[in-house]
């Protein structure tokens, strides 16, 4: 899957997490993107059954499509903690950097990221 596609997906879950229900102008105005955009983008996730998209225009992630979500929002979330924790950057800018990184990182560099901060959180708890 494509960066911008993941980048959708994570933003579907945050904002129904936050607000309950994700409609497209909802993400459109969380990305800031044009409306246009965002439908041709949900019409690509719709037909790779990443999403469903009822009537009133509610946006729900099918079970892949919650799946792959879920994968790349803890990917962030464990890569803005990594880059706060090593650098001592703040939070905006660990989120930042995070964003961009969650999506080049191979699978095997996010395993031994997780595995360094987990052994780091053994060394605290000691």
């Amino acid at each position: 899957m494509h960066e911008s596609g993941e980048n959708y997906l994570e933003t579907i879950l945050m904002l129904k997490e936050r607000n309950g229900i994700v409609r497209s102008i909802d993400i459109a105005r969380e990305l800031n993107f044009s409306k246009p955009s965002v439908s041709r983008a949900m019409g690509i996730l719709r037909e790779k059954g990443f999403i469903t998209m009822e009537p009133a225009g509610e946006i729900e992630l099918t079970v892949k499509g919650h799946q792959k979500a879920g994968e790349v929002y803890a990917r962030h979330r464990l890569l803005t903690t990594f880059l706060q924790t090593v650098t001592g950057v703040d939070e905006v800018m660990a989120e930042e950097n995070a964003c961009r990184m969650e999506h080049i990182l191979d699978q095997q560099v996010v395993d031994g990221i997780r595995s360094f901060m987990e052994r780091k959180n053994e060394q605290r708890r000691k």
